[in-house]
């Protein structure tokens, strides 16, 4: 099920009378657990935990970048890194699992300024990372589980919003706590494929491949209990 959020909240009036939009309210609470629903713009799904595949394994997801479904058993270091090239999906999809915020860009179309801003939003901050996608449709793309906001400046005020909503969110994250820590893959990560996968791709919300299941030992043989 896919929800888009659309509802205006935390918007203040400006001396000029134009609403501008603040971070009140936007803080996870136990009586207000998904704050991203007041964010303009914010697409919402749900999607099965845990399905992982192997490094050798691609999936089909339906939209890049995606903000949900299987991926790659290894995450992606998700801990304030700024990738200056694009990474391979499946792992970063498994950093939202975390909690992590993913922020994506299209370098052909996100001006240099604004890519410093968003390093500037990601850098030494726990959960989040960011890297380029060459091939999106949109200049920026935010992703935390099952949410996703596509935005045209760096500057757009619900790219905080957005942060501060779902970034180890408690209640919308499926393993609060997971660490964003990976140090062989932030030293070496695997790259981004551009190409569409092929049909031995796995589906986005198919049943775990990997680990494979454990074998079911044969019964132990009956043993006559002793006279």
């Amino acid at each position: 099920m896919v929800v888009a959020a659309v509802a205006l909240t935390g918007c203040n009036e400006t001396k000029a009378g134009h609403p501008t939009i603040t971070l009140d309210g936007f803080a996870p609470t136990n009586d207000n657990q998904d704050p991203a629903k007041g964010i303009p713009g914010v697409v919402i799904a749900e999607f099965p935990l845990g399905n992982h595949v192997p490094s050798t394994q691609r999936v089909a997801y339906t939209s890049i970048p995606p903000m949900g479904g299987t991926h790659d058993a290894v995450w992606a270091a998700c801990d304030g890194v700024v990738y200056p090239e694009g990474i391979r999906t499946e792992n970063a999809v498994h950093s939202l699992e975390h909690g992590a915020v993913w922020i994506a860009y299209n370098p052909a179309r996100v001006s240099a300024d604004d890519q410093a801003t968003l390093r500037n939003k990601v850098q030494g901050r726990t959960y989040t990372f960011m890297s380029p996608i060459p091939n999106m449709a949109d200049p920026i793309s935010l992703q935390s589980w099952g949410h996703q906001l596509v935005l045209d400046s760096a500057t757009d005020a619900r790219v905080d919003q957005f942060i501060t909503a779902l970034r180890n969110n408690p209640y919308t994250t499926p393993e609060p706590g997971a660490s964003c820590s990976n140090p062989i893959f932030d030293r070496d990560p695997a790259p981004y494929d551009p190409s569409t996968p092929g049909p031995d791709a796995a589906p986005m919300d198919n049943e775990p491949v990997f680990p494979t299941e454990v074998p079911v030992l044969p019964p132990e043989p009956d043993v006559p209990a002793p006279r």
